[in-house]
């Protein structure tokens, strides 16, 4: 009788520690506890990348890059809603997640634009999910091409 309470008491501790566990969130793919995951920065939902800001996104979106001597609101306009091009995207209130997955590949190379992949090879991933947090924090001037007639 003893060895079966001990065996409940065990299994009740081990479903208990199991449910602490899968609420942390603190482990990776490996079931492991990853050090210092607690201090971790959030990370999007998609793009595997930090947490943007939206106010560093702005500054980083006026800033000339090195490569082209252009900055984004040059092309795409002001909150990206004013592309010079027609050809260009609007930005203004594009999925923040889309927005950055796109500047991924363009700095991975996995897209190719003579401009776009210029500007984005030297782009951290803070300063991606900084841009993608601006840009689709902007009032959106999107449509749906399907209601064009």
């Amino acid at each position: 009788m003893t060895n079966k309470i001990s065996l409940i008491k065990i299994s009740a501790i081990a479903a208990a520690l199991l449910a602490l566990s899968a609420c942390s969130g603190g482990s990776g793919e490996s079931g492991h506890a990853e050090e210092g995951a607690a201090h971790a920065a959030p990370v999007s939902s998609s793009a595997g990348l930090p947490q943007g800001h939206v106010a560093a996104g702005e500054q980083l979106a006026s800033a000339k890059g090195e490569a082209t001597g252009q900055s984004c609101i040059d092309c795409h306009g002001a909150e990206g809603n004013a592309p010079i091009d027609a050809t260009y995207p609007k930005l203004g209130g594009q999925y923040a997640d889309y927005l950055a997955h796109a500047l991924q590949q363009y700095r991975n190379g996995d897209r190719d634009h003579a401009l776009m992949s210029s500007q984005a090879k030297s782009l951290t991933d803070q300063q991606i999910a900084d841009l993608a947090a601006y840009f689709g924090s902007r009032e959106s001037q999107l449509r749906d091409l399907h209601d064009v007639h």
